[in-house]
């Protein structure tokens, strides 16, 4: 298990990396006893859309499939969660319509994937079909306004968008504020361990040979579209769990969160974290959600122009990710030191190097 954890497909690795892991996840942990409900709430709201980019992490960035659909799965999901909650009467079966809700974004993520896959839809043309399925979606969505459009007692009500759902619920206890928070960290705790076990893995090794040489991955005798399929429907299941999470918190969900300026956000969000690495994609992502809200407070244009130069910036400068590029930085310093420190002869040779430069 802990070898998974430290395995080749991850940069974070060691001692000094599960130390500053932990340190983090401490004051993680303790925040809330310091700051006011507001923040703490925003700060869950942040940490729900985390999933969705851990999900195309491991979809682009391990698996080489660029998908514009992480909101229609998104959409799927928390569309499925409001109709289920308000069916099902609420209160503690919330927990039972969050689960199934992710179960049926998985479905929808198994059928489109298969036919995709099985069809040889790749490269360019894999984000195109996701991307034309993400604004069939939106669009179908923002035209069921009637009354007539309705599932059981709930009511899609278009470009008004679903409410009336009831947030997560154990017993007569609302999963709100600190408790949602506490719930967001320990579900991004798990997610992101389950995935560095995964890539880490002989799963995972074959998902990343299939991203560099499909063809070569095939002759090895793996049937890499059973393992494209495999990273397809998991990485669009954390894409439903953000949705589902997402409806549960705000207790509503409109197709503008499903559209086009939606779905190209995780797009920004990985490549300029870097797109091959989870803990590039989990810091970056959580640091890029919470300067767009303070910047959208005072203007939500200027925020989606500061996207958009962040990914023209990233293309241009950085293709492997800002963040990533940053902590293998760090990580050849850090590691570089312990070298010298340990043999004196290395110090000395790394002294005279720097002189001559």
């Amino acid at each position: 298990m802990f070898k998974l954890l430290d395995g080749p497909q991850t940069l974070g690795r060691g001692r000094t990396f599960w130390s500053c892991f932990l340190v983090v996840l401490a004051g993680a942990l303790i925040y809330p006893v310091f700051a006011d409900s507001y923040d703490v709430g925003n700060f869950s709201y942040f940490l729900i859309w985390v999933f969705m980019a851990l999900g195309l992490c491991l979809m682009w960035g391990y698996g080489g499939m660029l998908s514009f659909g992480q909101t229609f799965f998104f959409g799927i999901s928390g569309y499925a969660y409001g109709v289920l909650a308000i069916n099902m009467g609420g209160g503690s079966t919330t927990i039972a319509a969050l689960v199934l809700s992710v179960i049926i974004a998985m479905i929808a993520a198994g059928i489109l994937g298969y036919f995709m896959i099985w069809g040889g839809i790749n490269g360019i043309f894999f984000g195109i079909v996701t991307l034309s399925a993400t604004l069939v979606l939106a669009f179908f969505l923002g035209q069921t306004a009637g009354p007539e459009w309705h599932i059981g007692t709930a009511r899609l009500n278009g470009f008004n968008g679903m409410k009336g759902m009831d947030p997560l619920t154990v017993g007569d206890f609302y999963i709100e504020g600190s408790a949602l928070y506490y719930v967001m960290v320990a579900l991004i705790v798990i997610v992101y361990i389950v995935l560095r076990m995964l890539v880490n893995s002989r799963i995972g090794n074959v998902i990343v040979a299939t991203r560099e040489n499909p063809q070569r991955a095939e002759m090895l005798g793996y049937d890499v579209r059973k393992y494209q399929l495999l990273t397809f429907t998991i990485g669009s299941g954390l894409a439903g769990l953000s949705g589902a999470l997402y409806t549960s918190w705000g207790q509503f969900i409109t197709p503008s969160s499903i559209g086009l300026p939606a779905a190209a956000m995780p797009i920004v969000w990985v490549a300029f974290s870097g797109r091959s690495d989870l803990t590039a994609t989990l810091v970056g992502s959580f640091l890029l959600l919470f300067g767009f809200q303070t910047i959208t407070v005072y203007s939500q244009q200027a925020a989606l122009v500061l996207m958009g130069t962040l990914l023209l910036a990233t293309v241009m400068l950085a293709p492997q990710g800002f963040v990533l590029g940053i902590g293998k930085l760090v990580a050849d310093r850090w590691s570089g030191r312990r070298r010298s420190g340990a043999n004196p002869a290395l110090a000395d040779i790394s002294r005279l190097q720097s002189d001559e430069t």
